[in-house]
């Protein structure tokens, strides 16, 4: 009895409405992005991550993120072989400031936001 009680109520603070310092501290880890792609995220996630379940979530939506863009523009560099890879690489480049923005700003208002064109490599 006491387990199911327990189940039910891990699954009410998942769906609960994340606090402000939790969006604030989501919102961080993709600004600090800007200046640093990986150490300062990763910390943050790091950290805070068993505190809150929505800083958990934003921390692997951001690894998903940073990580497929970066093969995106691996494809793209070889791509320049092909000329084709001269348009892309801007092109993602552009794509990746212009989401990143996009993401901060869904996780200041708690949502949840994986940004177009991440592969979900940590669920």
């Amino acid at each position: 009895m006491d387990e199911q009680y327990n189940t039910n109520q891990s699954s009410t603070v998942i769906n609960q409405e994340p606090s402000s310092d939790d969006r604030l501290m989501g919102t961080l880890i993709y600004v600090l992005s800007f200046f640093t792609s990986l150490i300062v995220p990763l910390i943050i996630w790091l950290i805070k991550r068993e505190d809150s379940p929505f800083i958990d979530k934003t921390g692997k939506n951001y690894f998903n993120f940073l990580l497929s863009y970066m093969i995106w523009l691996i494809v793209a560099s070889i791509a320049m072989f092909i000329i084709i890879g001269f348009i892309l690489f801007p092109i993602i480049v552009i794509l990746n400031f212009i989401f990143t923005i996009v993401a901060a700003v869904k996780a200041y208002n708690g949502e949840d936001y994986l940004p177009p064109l991440s592969i979900r490599f940590f669920k």
